[in-house]
């Protein structure tokens, strides 16, 4: 790749400055409540459970067991994330009645509380009324 270079740089004449010294905050709470984050959890597992009892096999209880790792593990990583900051840095997640009172803001303007959860909550209810659907019909067939 070319870089034009400043024809200051090639004559030598470029100063040399120290970089800004500005502290990084980083927010790493996602500000929503735990409670949001365990009814995800509840409802992902939920599904496995619907399958496991579904299409009760000893052949899926291995790869069950992997599933259920991975959405623990898939929500514990950033739970963990979220505790590494430094003290000076850490904003803690808003409590279900901070949340309720303020909502939340997004990219696109401030959430009500209820419509966050809504928007947070809808694809994990979905998959888990698939997973009903699949084994009623499975059920019935």
């Amino acid at each position: 790749m070319s870089k034009r270079i400043e024809q200051q740089l090639l004559q030598g004449n470029a100063q040399i400055v120290a970089p800004p010294h500005a502290p990084t905050v980083v927010d790493r709470s996602f500000e929503l409540p735990r409670r949001l984050y365990m009814a995800t959890v509840g409802l992902y597992l939920g599904f496995l459970g619907v399958m496991a009892t579904g299409f009760a096999s000893p052949q899926l209880a291995i790869p069950m067991a992997i599933f259920a790792l991975f959405i623990v593990a898939g929500f514990a990583v950033p739970t963990i994330w979220t505790r590494l900051a430094p003290d000076e840095s850490r904003t803690p997640a808003l409590r279900w009645r901070q949340f309720g009172d303020r909502g939340i803001m997004t990219a696109t303007g401030r959430l009500k509380a209820r419509d966050a959860t809504i928007q947070m909550l809808i694809l994990p209810v979905l998959i888990v009324a698939w997973g009903l659907t699949v084994v009623t019909i499975a059920a019935l067939v």
